[in-house]
């Protein structure tokens, strides 16, 4: 009888044992908390009881992974769905929308993201020689993978240590550098290259989503920006729309007004005072695009999210 070899993918009832656990291991930290943070830094955990409609969200660059249930990712006009089979891959801090497609109170969508560290990836590319994948077909900052036994075990073993924490400081840093190189070996590599590597425009575009999230106050020229990335104003237009699904001018408004819902929620600023701390000069200006993109007019919306407890978008 032929013995499997180790580079066989295990049986799929393995997986389905291993998301069981992991699975078990995330539900017993989240009763209660549809989002929780752990002691190990870039590790976070999510829990849902229900499906729900698109919530906006920020994505930063980030593993996500669902052991139970599925969820999408909206950005622009693509959507991206994840389950127990595929977890997802974001390079860029993107705007988007978060939906659950499938959870219950009996059995509730349970997940983890893991925060990628870019300078790892890169790394482990030149010291462990690994050879180029080839080029990435798109060049889209999101990515979706197949789950493998192989990740889910070095997940595994990471929340393991959050029932160790004096283990946290030596092995998790261990851990986590595993799972960037199991990633490397993933159907994901190509982008993952892509994304280590941040050259060309993927790069400059990087370079002008960190200067709009610190100037998102001030007015925005752009052409001024383009030159600062070192663009064309109209390759800046072209590739940012391309990577993030929206032109620097939307991108800068929904900073904008997303600090503006957490300057009202979390420090009890009044609407037109929120307005003028973001870089808005019309109160009714801002009125009527918060309303656009929240779905309701600014003090609705706060006491609406005072009401439920709602604070994920302004987390």
């Amino acid at each position: 009888m032929p013995t499997q070899s180790p580079a066989d993918p295990l049986p799929r009832k393995t997986l389905t044992a291993m998301q069981t656990e992991l699975a078990e291991a995330i539900d017993r930290r989240t009763v209660g908390r549809e989002h929780c943070t752990t002691a190990i830094k870039s590790l976070s955990l999510s829990r849902r009881e229900s499906v729900t409609e698109p919530c906006a969200c920020v994505v930063e660059p980030s593993l996500v992974i669902v052991v139970q249930g599925a969820k999408q990712l909206l950005i622009g006009d693509h959507a991206y769905a994840y389950d127990t089979e595929h977890f997802l891959v974001t390079s860029l801090d993107l705007p988007a929308s978060s939906q659950v497609l499938e959870a219950s109170p009996d059995k509730p969508l349970l997940g983890l993201v893991l925060k990628l560290d870019l300078s790892l990836i890169a790394e482990l590319i030149s010291q462990a020689r690994l050879p180029s994948p080839g080029k990435c077909s798109a060049e889209a900052s999101v990515g979706l993978g197949r789950i493998s036994p192989t990740l889910l075990e070095a997940c595994s073993r990471l929340m393991a240590l959050l029932d160790e924490p004096a283990d946290i400081p030596v092995l998790a840093p261990l851990v986590k550098r595993e799972i960037h190189y199991k990633l490397l070996k993933s159907d994901l590599a190509a982008r993952l290259w892509q994304i280590a590597s941040m050259s060309g425009q993927r790069q400059r575009i990087a370079r002008a989503i960190d200067w709009l999230k610190t100037n998102y106050a001030e007015p925005l020229h752009t052409a001024e920006l383009a030159a600062h990335v070192q663009m064309s104003t109209s390759s800046l237009h072209h590739y940012f729309r391309q990577l993030t699904a929206k032109s620097p001018l939307q991108y800068q408004k929904w900073l904008r007004l997303r600090e503006a819902r957490r300057l009202m929620l979390n420090e009890d600023m009044d609407a037109a005072g929120a307005a003028f701390q973001v870089g808005y000069e019309s109160p009714s200006q801002f009125s009527r695009e918060y309303s656009r993109l929240f779905g309701a007019p600014p003090k609705r919306d706060i006491e609406g999210l005072r009401q439920t407890g709602d604070t994920r978008a302004v987390a």
